[in-house]
């Protein structure tokens, strides 16, 4: 049948409305199941062999920053905790020396080897922390420390020619010694924890338990906890990072029952049935720091040193690092701002 000019035209017109069928995307393969038979040995799981050796030639970093008032036992908790004296009173620290006037920050570094294993501590300590009569924003100096260590990173990162393996300053825990009063936090704790849960790790520690009676240390550890949740401050480890259930079961027992740790410190060994024990004397006996039924000690040591400490590490890193390093960027463009050291270096790299 012949179809006129004006037909064709129409035919046309509605061929091009309408839309060609569109293809299937195709459907990728279906992954092998798990458990799926080899043909041989590959050697796979011989990568964590080999992390292993590169982390022992190489060791690793870990800095932990101490706050809270004089007096709650800070240095002795770090050496008790690291069994060496690795705090600031241990490094040739003066006993005549006065609490100073505004807070200053003390960092003190140790290399410590066990089993092969090197790692690289800095213990950070915040002497006049708490001591002053008016103790207003005497959190800000803590802060702007955290905070250099962080843009020290990040210009390290942002070099044309950056090291192999950049130096890390940055606070990967902050011990926070609430006072074992046996009532409630005080204004200058809540308020230290709320500005600076943003940008470190904080884990909260009950000092010198031993004053308060076993009832007293679980009801104000329970005060503590609800305190802390009605504030609206999140401790370490913080739910937004469990990364499955297991974590999440596993984090959960921590924050409901461990924390605040109640703990005692001491560097002191006492012989107590035919063991020699770290421990305190007092008219009563020995308390022993290690024994689960006299303090948590041994649990916050499982917890920093043995179950978490790699996970500091990495939420330091992928969450308050980062966040610090978005909103630089994002306020200067891109890069931040070139210092005339750096301009140095980068004239001499080329």
């Amino acid at each position: 049948m012949f179809k006129g000019p004006v037909e064709s035209k129409t035919e046309a017109a509605m061929s091009e409305l309408v839309p060609e069928p569109r293809q299937k995307p195709a459907v990728p393969m279906k992954p092998m199941g798990i458990n799926a038979n080899l043909l041989g040995y590959i050697g796979i799981d011989t990568i964590i062999e080999q992390m292993r050796k590169k982390t022992m030639k190489t060791g690793f970093d870990f800095n932990i920053m101490v706050v809270g008032q004089s007096g709650l036992g800070k240095s002795t908790l770090v050496n008790t905790l690291f069994k060496s004296q690795v705090s600031r009173k241990s490094s040739g620290w003066n006993r005549e020396e006065k609490i100073p006037k505004t807070v200053e920050i003390k960092a003190i570094g140790h290399v410590i080897e066990e089993g092969g294993v090197k790692m690289k501590l800095t213990v950070i300590d915040t002497p006049g922390f708490g001591d002053q009569i008016n103790n207003e924003n005497c959190w800000e100096p803590i802060e702007k420390y955290i905070n250099e260590q962080y843009e020290k990173f990040l210009k390290e990162e942002v070099n044309i020619a950056r090291k192999k393996r950049i130096p890390d300053t940055r606070v990967h825990c902050c011990l926070y010694f609430i006072s074992p009063t046996g009532h409630s936090l005080r204004p200058l704790d809540l308020e230290f924890m709320k500005h600076l849960s943003k940008v470190v790790n904080i884990i909260p520690v009950i000092a010198k338990a031993d004053t308060m009676t076993l009832e007293e240390k679980i009801e104000f550890k329970q005060r503590v906890r609800k305190e802390l949740e009605v504030n609206g401050i999140e401790f370490y480890p913080q739910k937004e990072f469990d990364e499955d259930l297991e974590d999440k079961t596993e984090n959960d027992k921590i924050r409901q029952e461990s924390m605040p740790f109640a703990v005692v410190g001491s560097d002191k060994e006492y012989q107590v049935n035919g063991k020699r024990v770290l421990g305190r004397k007092t008219p009563w006996g020995i308390i022993e720091v290690e024994n689960l039924t006299h303090c948590e000690f041994a649990l916050l040591r499982d917890f920093v040193i043995r179950t978490h400490l790699q996970d500091l590490k990495e939420v330091t890193h992928n969450i308050h690092y980062e966040t610090y390093r978005a909103k630089r960027l994002n306020d200067n463009g891109g890069l931040p701002p070139m210092t005339t050291e750096t301009e140095e270096n980068h004239e001499s790299n080329l």
